[in-house]
């Protein structure tokens, strides 16, 4: 079994506030930051990280060759992974002093991606291998359909949600992963519970995996549900703590671990994430996670 993150790549570029800024208001940052970034990075770091091998399909431009370099020292095949001539996707990131952010992005090369080369990375994979797909890249109901059509075992973090989402065959996914405001989206519900009973109807095959911050997360298949509480933390910077729980979640997962376990690990995972400052730099290897969880 392969896998294959089909993603985003992003330069990060983060600055310190004491709150986020305002409508109509101007105020000093108290520190600048340029990180790698993007959905799909993060994703795929968090997932070597925890010990999975990963192969990455993308676009960045000719700016990002660092980008390229910095998954490849994470073990990250980066053979899938196209340059072209035009701006790699960025994003500008506040963070206020309780850890709380909030994010601009340009899509810069992350909407570059054709059918084409949809085509010619899933032809190098098989019936059984697994796909992650986030929603920064363009092209992402095309690259589920596809993957589909080839019989690959799909995994979805539909973030950001736009509503182009509702339309994609979200009964084909094997795991959903998603937050409760990508939930409340989808659904319509506010409870979670609610939300997860609405997903019964909307994808009954799938499992579904909510995380609801401080009040941790649920993960549903059917009509069976395991919580996980949340691991309390002096939050500094929340900005990879969901790539992280998705990337850790899933490799426990696909190397034969329990729902449970996998719960345990991703929510450590992230709490460890957002006690440190950064994105890819800041999720932790997983000997880091297996001592937080006592093991």
């Amino acid at each position: 079994m392969k896998l294959i993150n089909f993603g985003s790549v992003n330069v990060d570029h983060v600055y310190q506030l004491r709150h986020l800024v305002r409508k109509g208001e101007t105020i000093a940052s108290t520190n600048y930051q340029k990180n790698e970034g993007g959905k799909g990075f993060n994703q795929a770091v968090a997932l070597a990280k925890a010990g999975q091998k990963v192969y990455f399909a993308g676009a960045i431009g000719t700016d990002g060759l660092f980008l390229r370099d910095c998954l490849n020292e994470y073990g990250i095949n980066t053979r899938y992974l196209e340059v072209f001539d035009i701006p790699t996707g960025h994003a500008v990131i506040q963070v206020d002093e309780n850890g709380s952010n909030s994010i601009i992005l340009y899509g810069g090369a992350n909407q570059r991606i054709t059918e084409e080369m949809v085509e010619r990375v899933l032809d190098e994979f098989d019936s059984g291998d697994v796909i992650l797909i986030q929603n920064e890249i363009n092209g992402g109901e095309m690259i589920l359909k596809e993957a589909v059509r080839r019989g690959l075992r799909i995994v979805l973090n539909p973030s950001p949600m736009t509503p182009e989402i509702h339309n994609w065959p979200l009964e084909r996914v094997e795991w959903l992963i998603l937050n409760e405001i990508e939930a409340e989206d989808l659904t319509g519900e506010k409870d979670p519970d609610k939300m997860l009973d609405a997903f019964l109807h909307l994808c009954p095959d799938s499992h579904i995996v909510l995380t609801l911050g401080e009040k941790g997360a649920i993960c549903a298949y059917g009509r069976d549900r395991v919580r996980q509480n949340a691991i309390p933390t002096k939050a500094v910077d929340s900005t990879a703590a969901g790539d992280t729980f998705t990337g850790y979640f899933l490799q426990t997962i696909l190397n034969g671990g329990t729902v449970e376990t996998a719960l345990v690990r991703a929510a450590h995972a992230a709490a460890i994430t957002v006690s440190r400052q950064g994105a890819a730099v800041s999720i932790p290897v997983m000997e880091e996670v297996e001592k937080a969880v006592g093991n």
